[in-house]
C-alpha cells in the first residue's frame, strides 16, 4: 500500500506539472495581450508598459515560466537579495510561520502554493477557487449520483428483463443520452422545461444556488436551480452506466456461482441484488470515475449556459479576459479532483474484488 502511494503521488506530480507546462505553452502562442484588456484598447503606453512590469509580462517566457513553478512549489527557492519573492510576492504568501533555511546565496522557503492574483479583479485566486468550488463540486456529486443510482438500477432491471419493451426502451434513451454532447443538451434540456414547460415546472433556466434580493440581503439557497443542470450533467454517464450495468449483470447472471446460489434456495432479490450485481460493478466503477473527470470537462458548459456561479463559469470568463493566473488555478484544480477521484476507485477496487491487491 505505501509504495502505490508513493507511485500515485509520484505520477500525480508529473500530471500536474504537465497540466501547467501545457497551458502556459497555449497562452504564450495566443495573440492577446493581459495589460491591454486590462486597461481597454485606448491605453496608453507608459500604462502599459507598468502594467506588464508589475505582472513580470515584460521577462521572457522561459523566466516567466520557471518563476510561476516556483510559486506553486510548496518549497520555493529564492536568492539572499530578495528573501521574500519575486515582484508578484506580497505579505499573502509568506506567514511568520513559514520556514526559511538560508543555504549559501539561496533560501529555501517553506509555505503552501500560491496561485498569484488574478489580473481582472486583483483577487487572490485561490480565494475565487474557495468560493466557487463548492458549486461545481456539488453539482458535479449530485450529477455522478443521480447517473450512478438510476443508471445500475435502470441496467439491473434491464438485464433481469432481458429483450422485453422495457429493455428496448432503456437501451433506446440510454443511447440517446450518450449520443447528446453536453452544451447541445444543456440548450435542449433549458428550453423543454424552463422555457415550454416552465409554468409546469418552474424551474428557471439561470440560476445560482446562493440567491441575493434586490436589495443584496436575504441571502438564501435555491436547491431548485440545481435540478436542470444536475439532469444535462448526468444524462451521458446515465447512459453509459445504464448500458454497462446491464452487460454486466447478463454475464454475471450466466456463471456458475449464480446457479449455485439459486440452487440452494437463496431469494432471487439477494442471488441479483447481493451476489450478481457486486461481481458486476467493476466495470461501472471504472465508467463512474471517468465519466467523473469528464463531467469536470463538460460543466464549463453546463454553468455557463445555466448560470450556474462554478468553476465551469469562472474559467470561461477568464479565458475571455486572458486571465492566466486564474485559468491556471482552475485547471489544476480540476486536475487535482480528478488525481483523487482516481485513487479512491483505486482503493474501491480492492474492496470489490478481493482478487485485487494494491502494489
Amino acid at each position: 500500500m505505501i509504495l502505490f502511494i508513493a507511485k500515485k503521488l509520484l505520477y500525480s506530480l508529473f500530471v500536474l506539472w504537465g497540466v501547467v507546462t501545457l497551458v502556459f505553452l497555449l497562452f504564450f502562442y495566443l495573440p492577446a495581450d493581459p495589460a491591454r484588456m486590462m486597461l481597454g484598447q485606448r491605453a496608453d503606453e507608459a500604462s502599459l508598459k507598468a502594467i506588464r512590469q508589475d505582472l513580470g509580462l515584460d521577462q521572457p517566457k522561459g523566466q516567466q515560466y520557471l518563476k510561476y513553478v516556483n510559486d506553486l512549489s510548496p518549497i520555493s527557492l529564492h536568492s539572499t537579495n530578495d528573501p521574500l519573492g519575486y515582484f508578484y510576492y506580497d505579505s499573502v504568501v509568506y506567514k511568520p510561520s513559514a520556514k526559511i533555511v538560508s543555504i549559501g546565496n539561496k533560501v529555501f522557503v517553506l509555505k503552501y502554493p500560491y496561485l498569484r492574483r488574478s489580473y481582472q479583479s486583483g483577487k487572490n485566486v485561490s480565494g475565487i477557487i474557495l468560493e466557487t468550488m463548492p458549486n461545481t463540486l456539488i453539482l458535479a456529486l449530485a450529477a455522478i449520483i443521480f447517473a450512478s443510482i438510476f443508471g445500475i438500477v435502470l441496467g439491473v432491471f434491464s438485464a433481469i428483463h432481458k429483450n422485453s419493451w422495457f429493455d428496448r426502451s432503456t437501451i433506446l434513451f440510454s443511447t440517446i443520452g450518450v449520443s447528446l454532447p453536453s452544451f447541445f443538451a444543456a440548450i435542449l434540456v433549458g428550453w423543454l422545461f424552463a422555457y415550454v414547460l416552465g409554468k409546469y415546472t418552474g424551474l428557471n433556466i439561470t440560476g445560482n444556488l446562493v440567491v441575493i434580493d434586490d436589495f443584496g440581503e436575504g441571502l438564501h439557497h435555491e436547491w431548485k436551480n440545481l435540478i436542470l443542470p444536475l439532469i444535462t450533467l448526468g444524462m451521458r454517464p446515465l447512459g453509459v452506466i445504464v448500458q454497462l450495468t446491464r452487460n454486466s449483470m447478463l454475464d454475471t447472471l450466466s456463471m456458475d456461482f449464480i446457479r449455485t446460489a439459486r440452487a440452494k434456495g437463496l431469494k432471487e432479490s439477494r442471488v441479483i441484488w447481493v451476489h450478481a450485481l457486486r461481481n458486476s460493478l467493476n466495470p461501472v466503477v471504472t465508467a463512474i470515475s471517468g465519466w467523473f473527470a469528464s463531467m469536470m470537462a463538460g460543466v464549463v458548459f453546463v454553468e455557463y449556459i445555466f448560470g450556474w456561479k462554478g468553476l465551469g463559469y469562472v474559467v470561461v470568463d477568464a479565458l475571455g479576459n486572458f486571465d492566466l493566473p486564474l485559468v491556471l488555478g482552475c485547471v489544476l484544480t480540476i486536475s487535482i479532483i480528478f488525481i483523487i477521484v482516481n485513487f479512491i476507485v483505486d482503493i474501491a477496487y480492492s474492496m470489490l474484488d478481493p482478487r485485487i491487491r494494491l502494489v
